[in-house]
């Protein structure tokens, strides 16, 4: 394990930093290894610098996110690709950027704005293949839009960023041969004609801290997979877009206001052989993203109706995965600059997170220690590919911050509520919920804290 906390410290950002990392274990009854063992190996897509104390993360785009992998086992049966980003630098607020023929629009009065549209796509190749994507979901880390947006209740998964699974099991056939095979993660937005189309962008802006693992599940030393891959080439996403500036009496731009939605589908079908099994193998995505936004007073106000959802699914003769997700973002936002050199910003964030998982994920569902304690029980093992668990959260915000020219000193208001509820699926298909959670917070200050485990309030 390597910690690594970076950040600016200067003659304005400075301060002592203390972390402490928790680890709580379960031990669960009867056997460990069903209904879903834990994978066997682990090969990590990354610069590799552990050994060396060092992060290991690509800060793409200016590395590729790539490694050849010499040494992939012939016995898989199984394999998934985790992907694991995170953006910065004009990259961290990707989901309020501007189209990229818009990006310098408002030089002349607010400054560039960051471009490649406030839609990003990333990539899993496995030599030179689509495998899978994955739409990230719009991290707001603490600070980000408003300051006073965070204290106390942070935003959703700034803590604890989750990594997107894909399924690579249809490439087995191709991975099993024993040569090197290529494994790839890229980033890409959009570029547009300042009108009415856009495609796929081949880069960003700086920057992504981009990092993989391929989880692998072993059957007998000695036996190799087979089989035949079928049809990698998965088709590109269809992209709607339409944009529109006014100006004002003297011909500066006042206003974007623009539409972009997209839809993406990925279906790869392989037929795979392993020591135990041979059957159809599939990976399956259909995503669907929407954004009605724009840009006011020129350049100095933004707002963001932005919609993710999407739909993903393994199956083969051991394999049953299946993944919903939505996630919402209303954000509006406005900075006034004095002539002083002073700033004002005020903004209103809505955001939710709806995450449904069922099956063979690679990842901890959050039920065990549920299940450990008694508080859930799913039902009969032999309903496997049934149990799984849902994830809820909503949050809103409105804050505002005031800093004067001379940085001597800053002051704000802000006000959050979230609501957080956790539940399992039982083997029957039931849901339960096993944790609620209702917070509010004003000024910095908690003002009520509501909690449930299991339907029963605590203190």
């Amino acid at each position: 394990m390597v910690f690594d906390l970076e950040n600016i410290v200067d003659n304005t950002y400075t301060g002592l930093l203390n972390t402490t990392l928790t680890a709580t274990f379960y031990k669960a009854a009867g056997k460990t290894q069903e209904p879903h063992p834990p994978a066997d190996l682990i090969i990590p897509i990354s610069q590799r610098l552990g050994a060396g104390g060092k992060p290991s993360q690509f800060i793409y785009p200016a590395q590729p996110a790539t490694n050849t992998v010499t040494d992939f086992p012939q016995n898989a049966n199984r394999a998934v690709f985790t992907v694991d980003v995170k953006g910065q630098g004009l990259e961290e607020f990707w989901w309020s950027n501007v189209p990229q023929s818009a990006a310098n629009a408002f030089e002349a009065t607010y400054g560039e704005y960051p471009g490649y549209s406030p839609f990003r796509e990333v990539q899993v190749l496995v030599d030179g293949h689509v495998a899978g994507v994955s739409w990230p979901f719009p991290v707001i880390y603490t600070g980000g839009v408003v300051p006073q947006l965070h204290r106390p209740i942070v935003g959703i998964q700034a803590f604890e960023i989750a990594e997107h699974e894909i399924d690579i099991s249809p490439f087995l056939p191709l991975l099993c041969d024993g040569g090197e095979h290529t494994f790839e993660i890229k980033i890409v937005g959009l570029v547009d004609d300042g009108s009415s189309s856009a495609v796929l962008s081949s880069t960003t802006d700086d920057e992504w801290y981009v990092t993989g693992k391929i989880f692998v599940w072993l059957d007998d030393e000695g036996s190799i997979t087979t089989g035949t891959t079928g049809n990698l080439d998965v088709s590109p996403p269809t992209i709607a877009f339409s944009q529109y500036i006014t100006q004002n009496a003297t011909g500066a731009n006042e206003t974007i206001a623009y539409s972009i939605s997209v839809a993406r589908s990925v279906a790869i079908v392989s037929t795979v052989k392993t020591q135990k099994t041979e059957g159809t193998v599939t990976w399956t995505q259909q995503l669907s993203y929407s954004n009605n936004g724009g840009v006011s007073n020129y350049g100095n106000d933004n707002l963001n109706t932005f919609s993710i959802s999407g739909a993903d699914a393994a199956t083969g003769p051991s394999i049953t995965y299946a993944a919903k997700y939505t996630y919402p973002l209303f954000a509006n936002s406005t900075a006034v600059y004095g002539a002083d050199g002073s700033l004002s910003l005020w903004a209103q964030v809505d955001q939710g997170l709806n995450v449904e998982v069922r099956g063979d994920s690679v990842f901890p569902s959050g039920i065990e220690g549920f299940v450990a304690t008694g508080v859930f029980k799913p039902g009969s093992r032999g309903g496997k590919g049934k149990t799984g668990s849902i994830t809820s959260t909503w949050r809103n915000g409105t804050a505002s911050y005031y800093r004067p020219g001379d940085n001597s000193y800053s002051r704000g208001v802000g006000q959050t509520h979230q609501v957080y509820a956790f539940s399992g699926i039982g083997s029957s298909g039931t849901v339960a919920e096993l944790y609620w959670r209702d917070v509010s917070a004003f000024n910095d200050t908690v003002t009520a804290d509501h909690v449930q485990i299991a339907g029963e309030k605590k203190k």
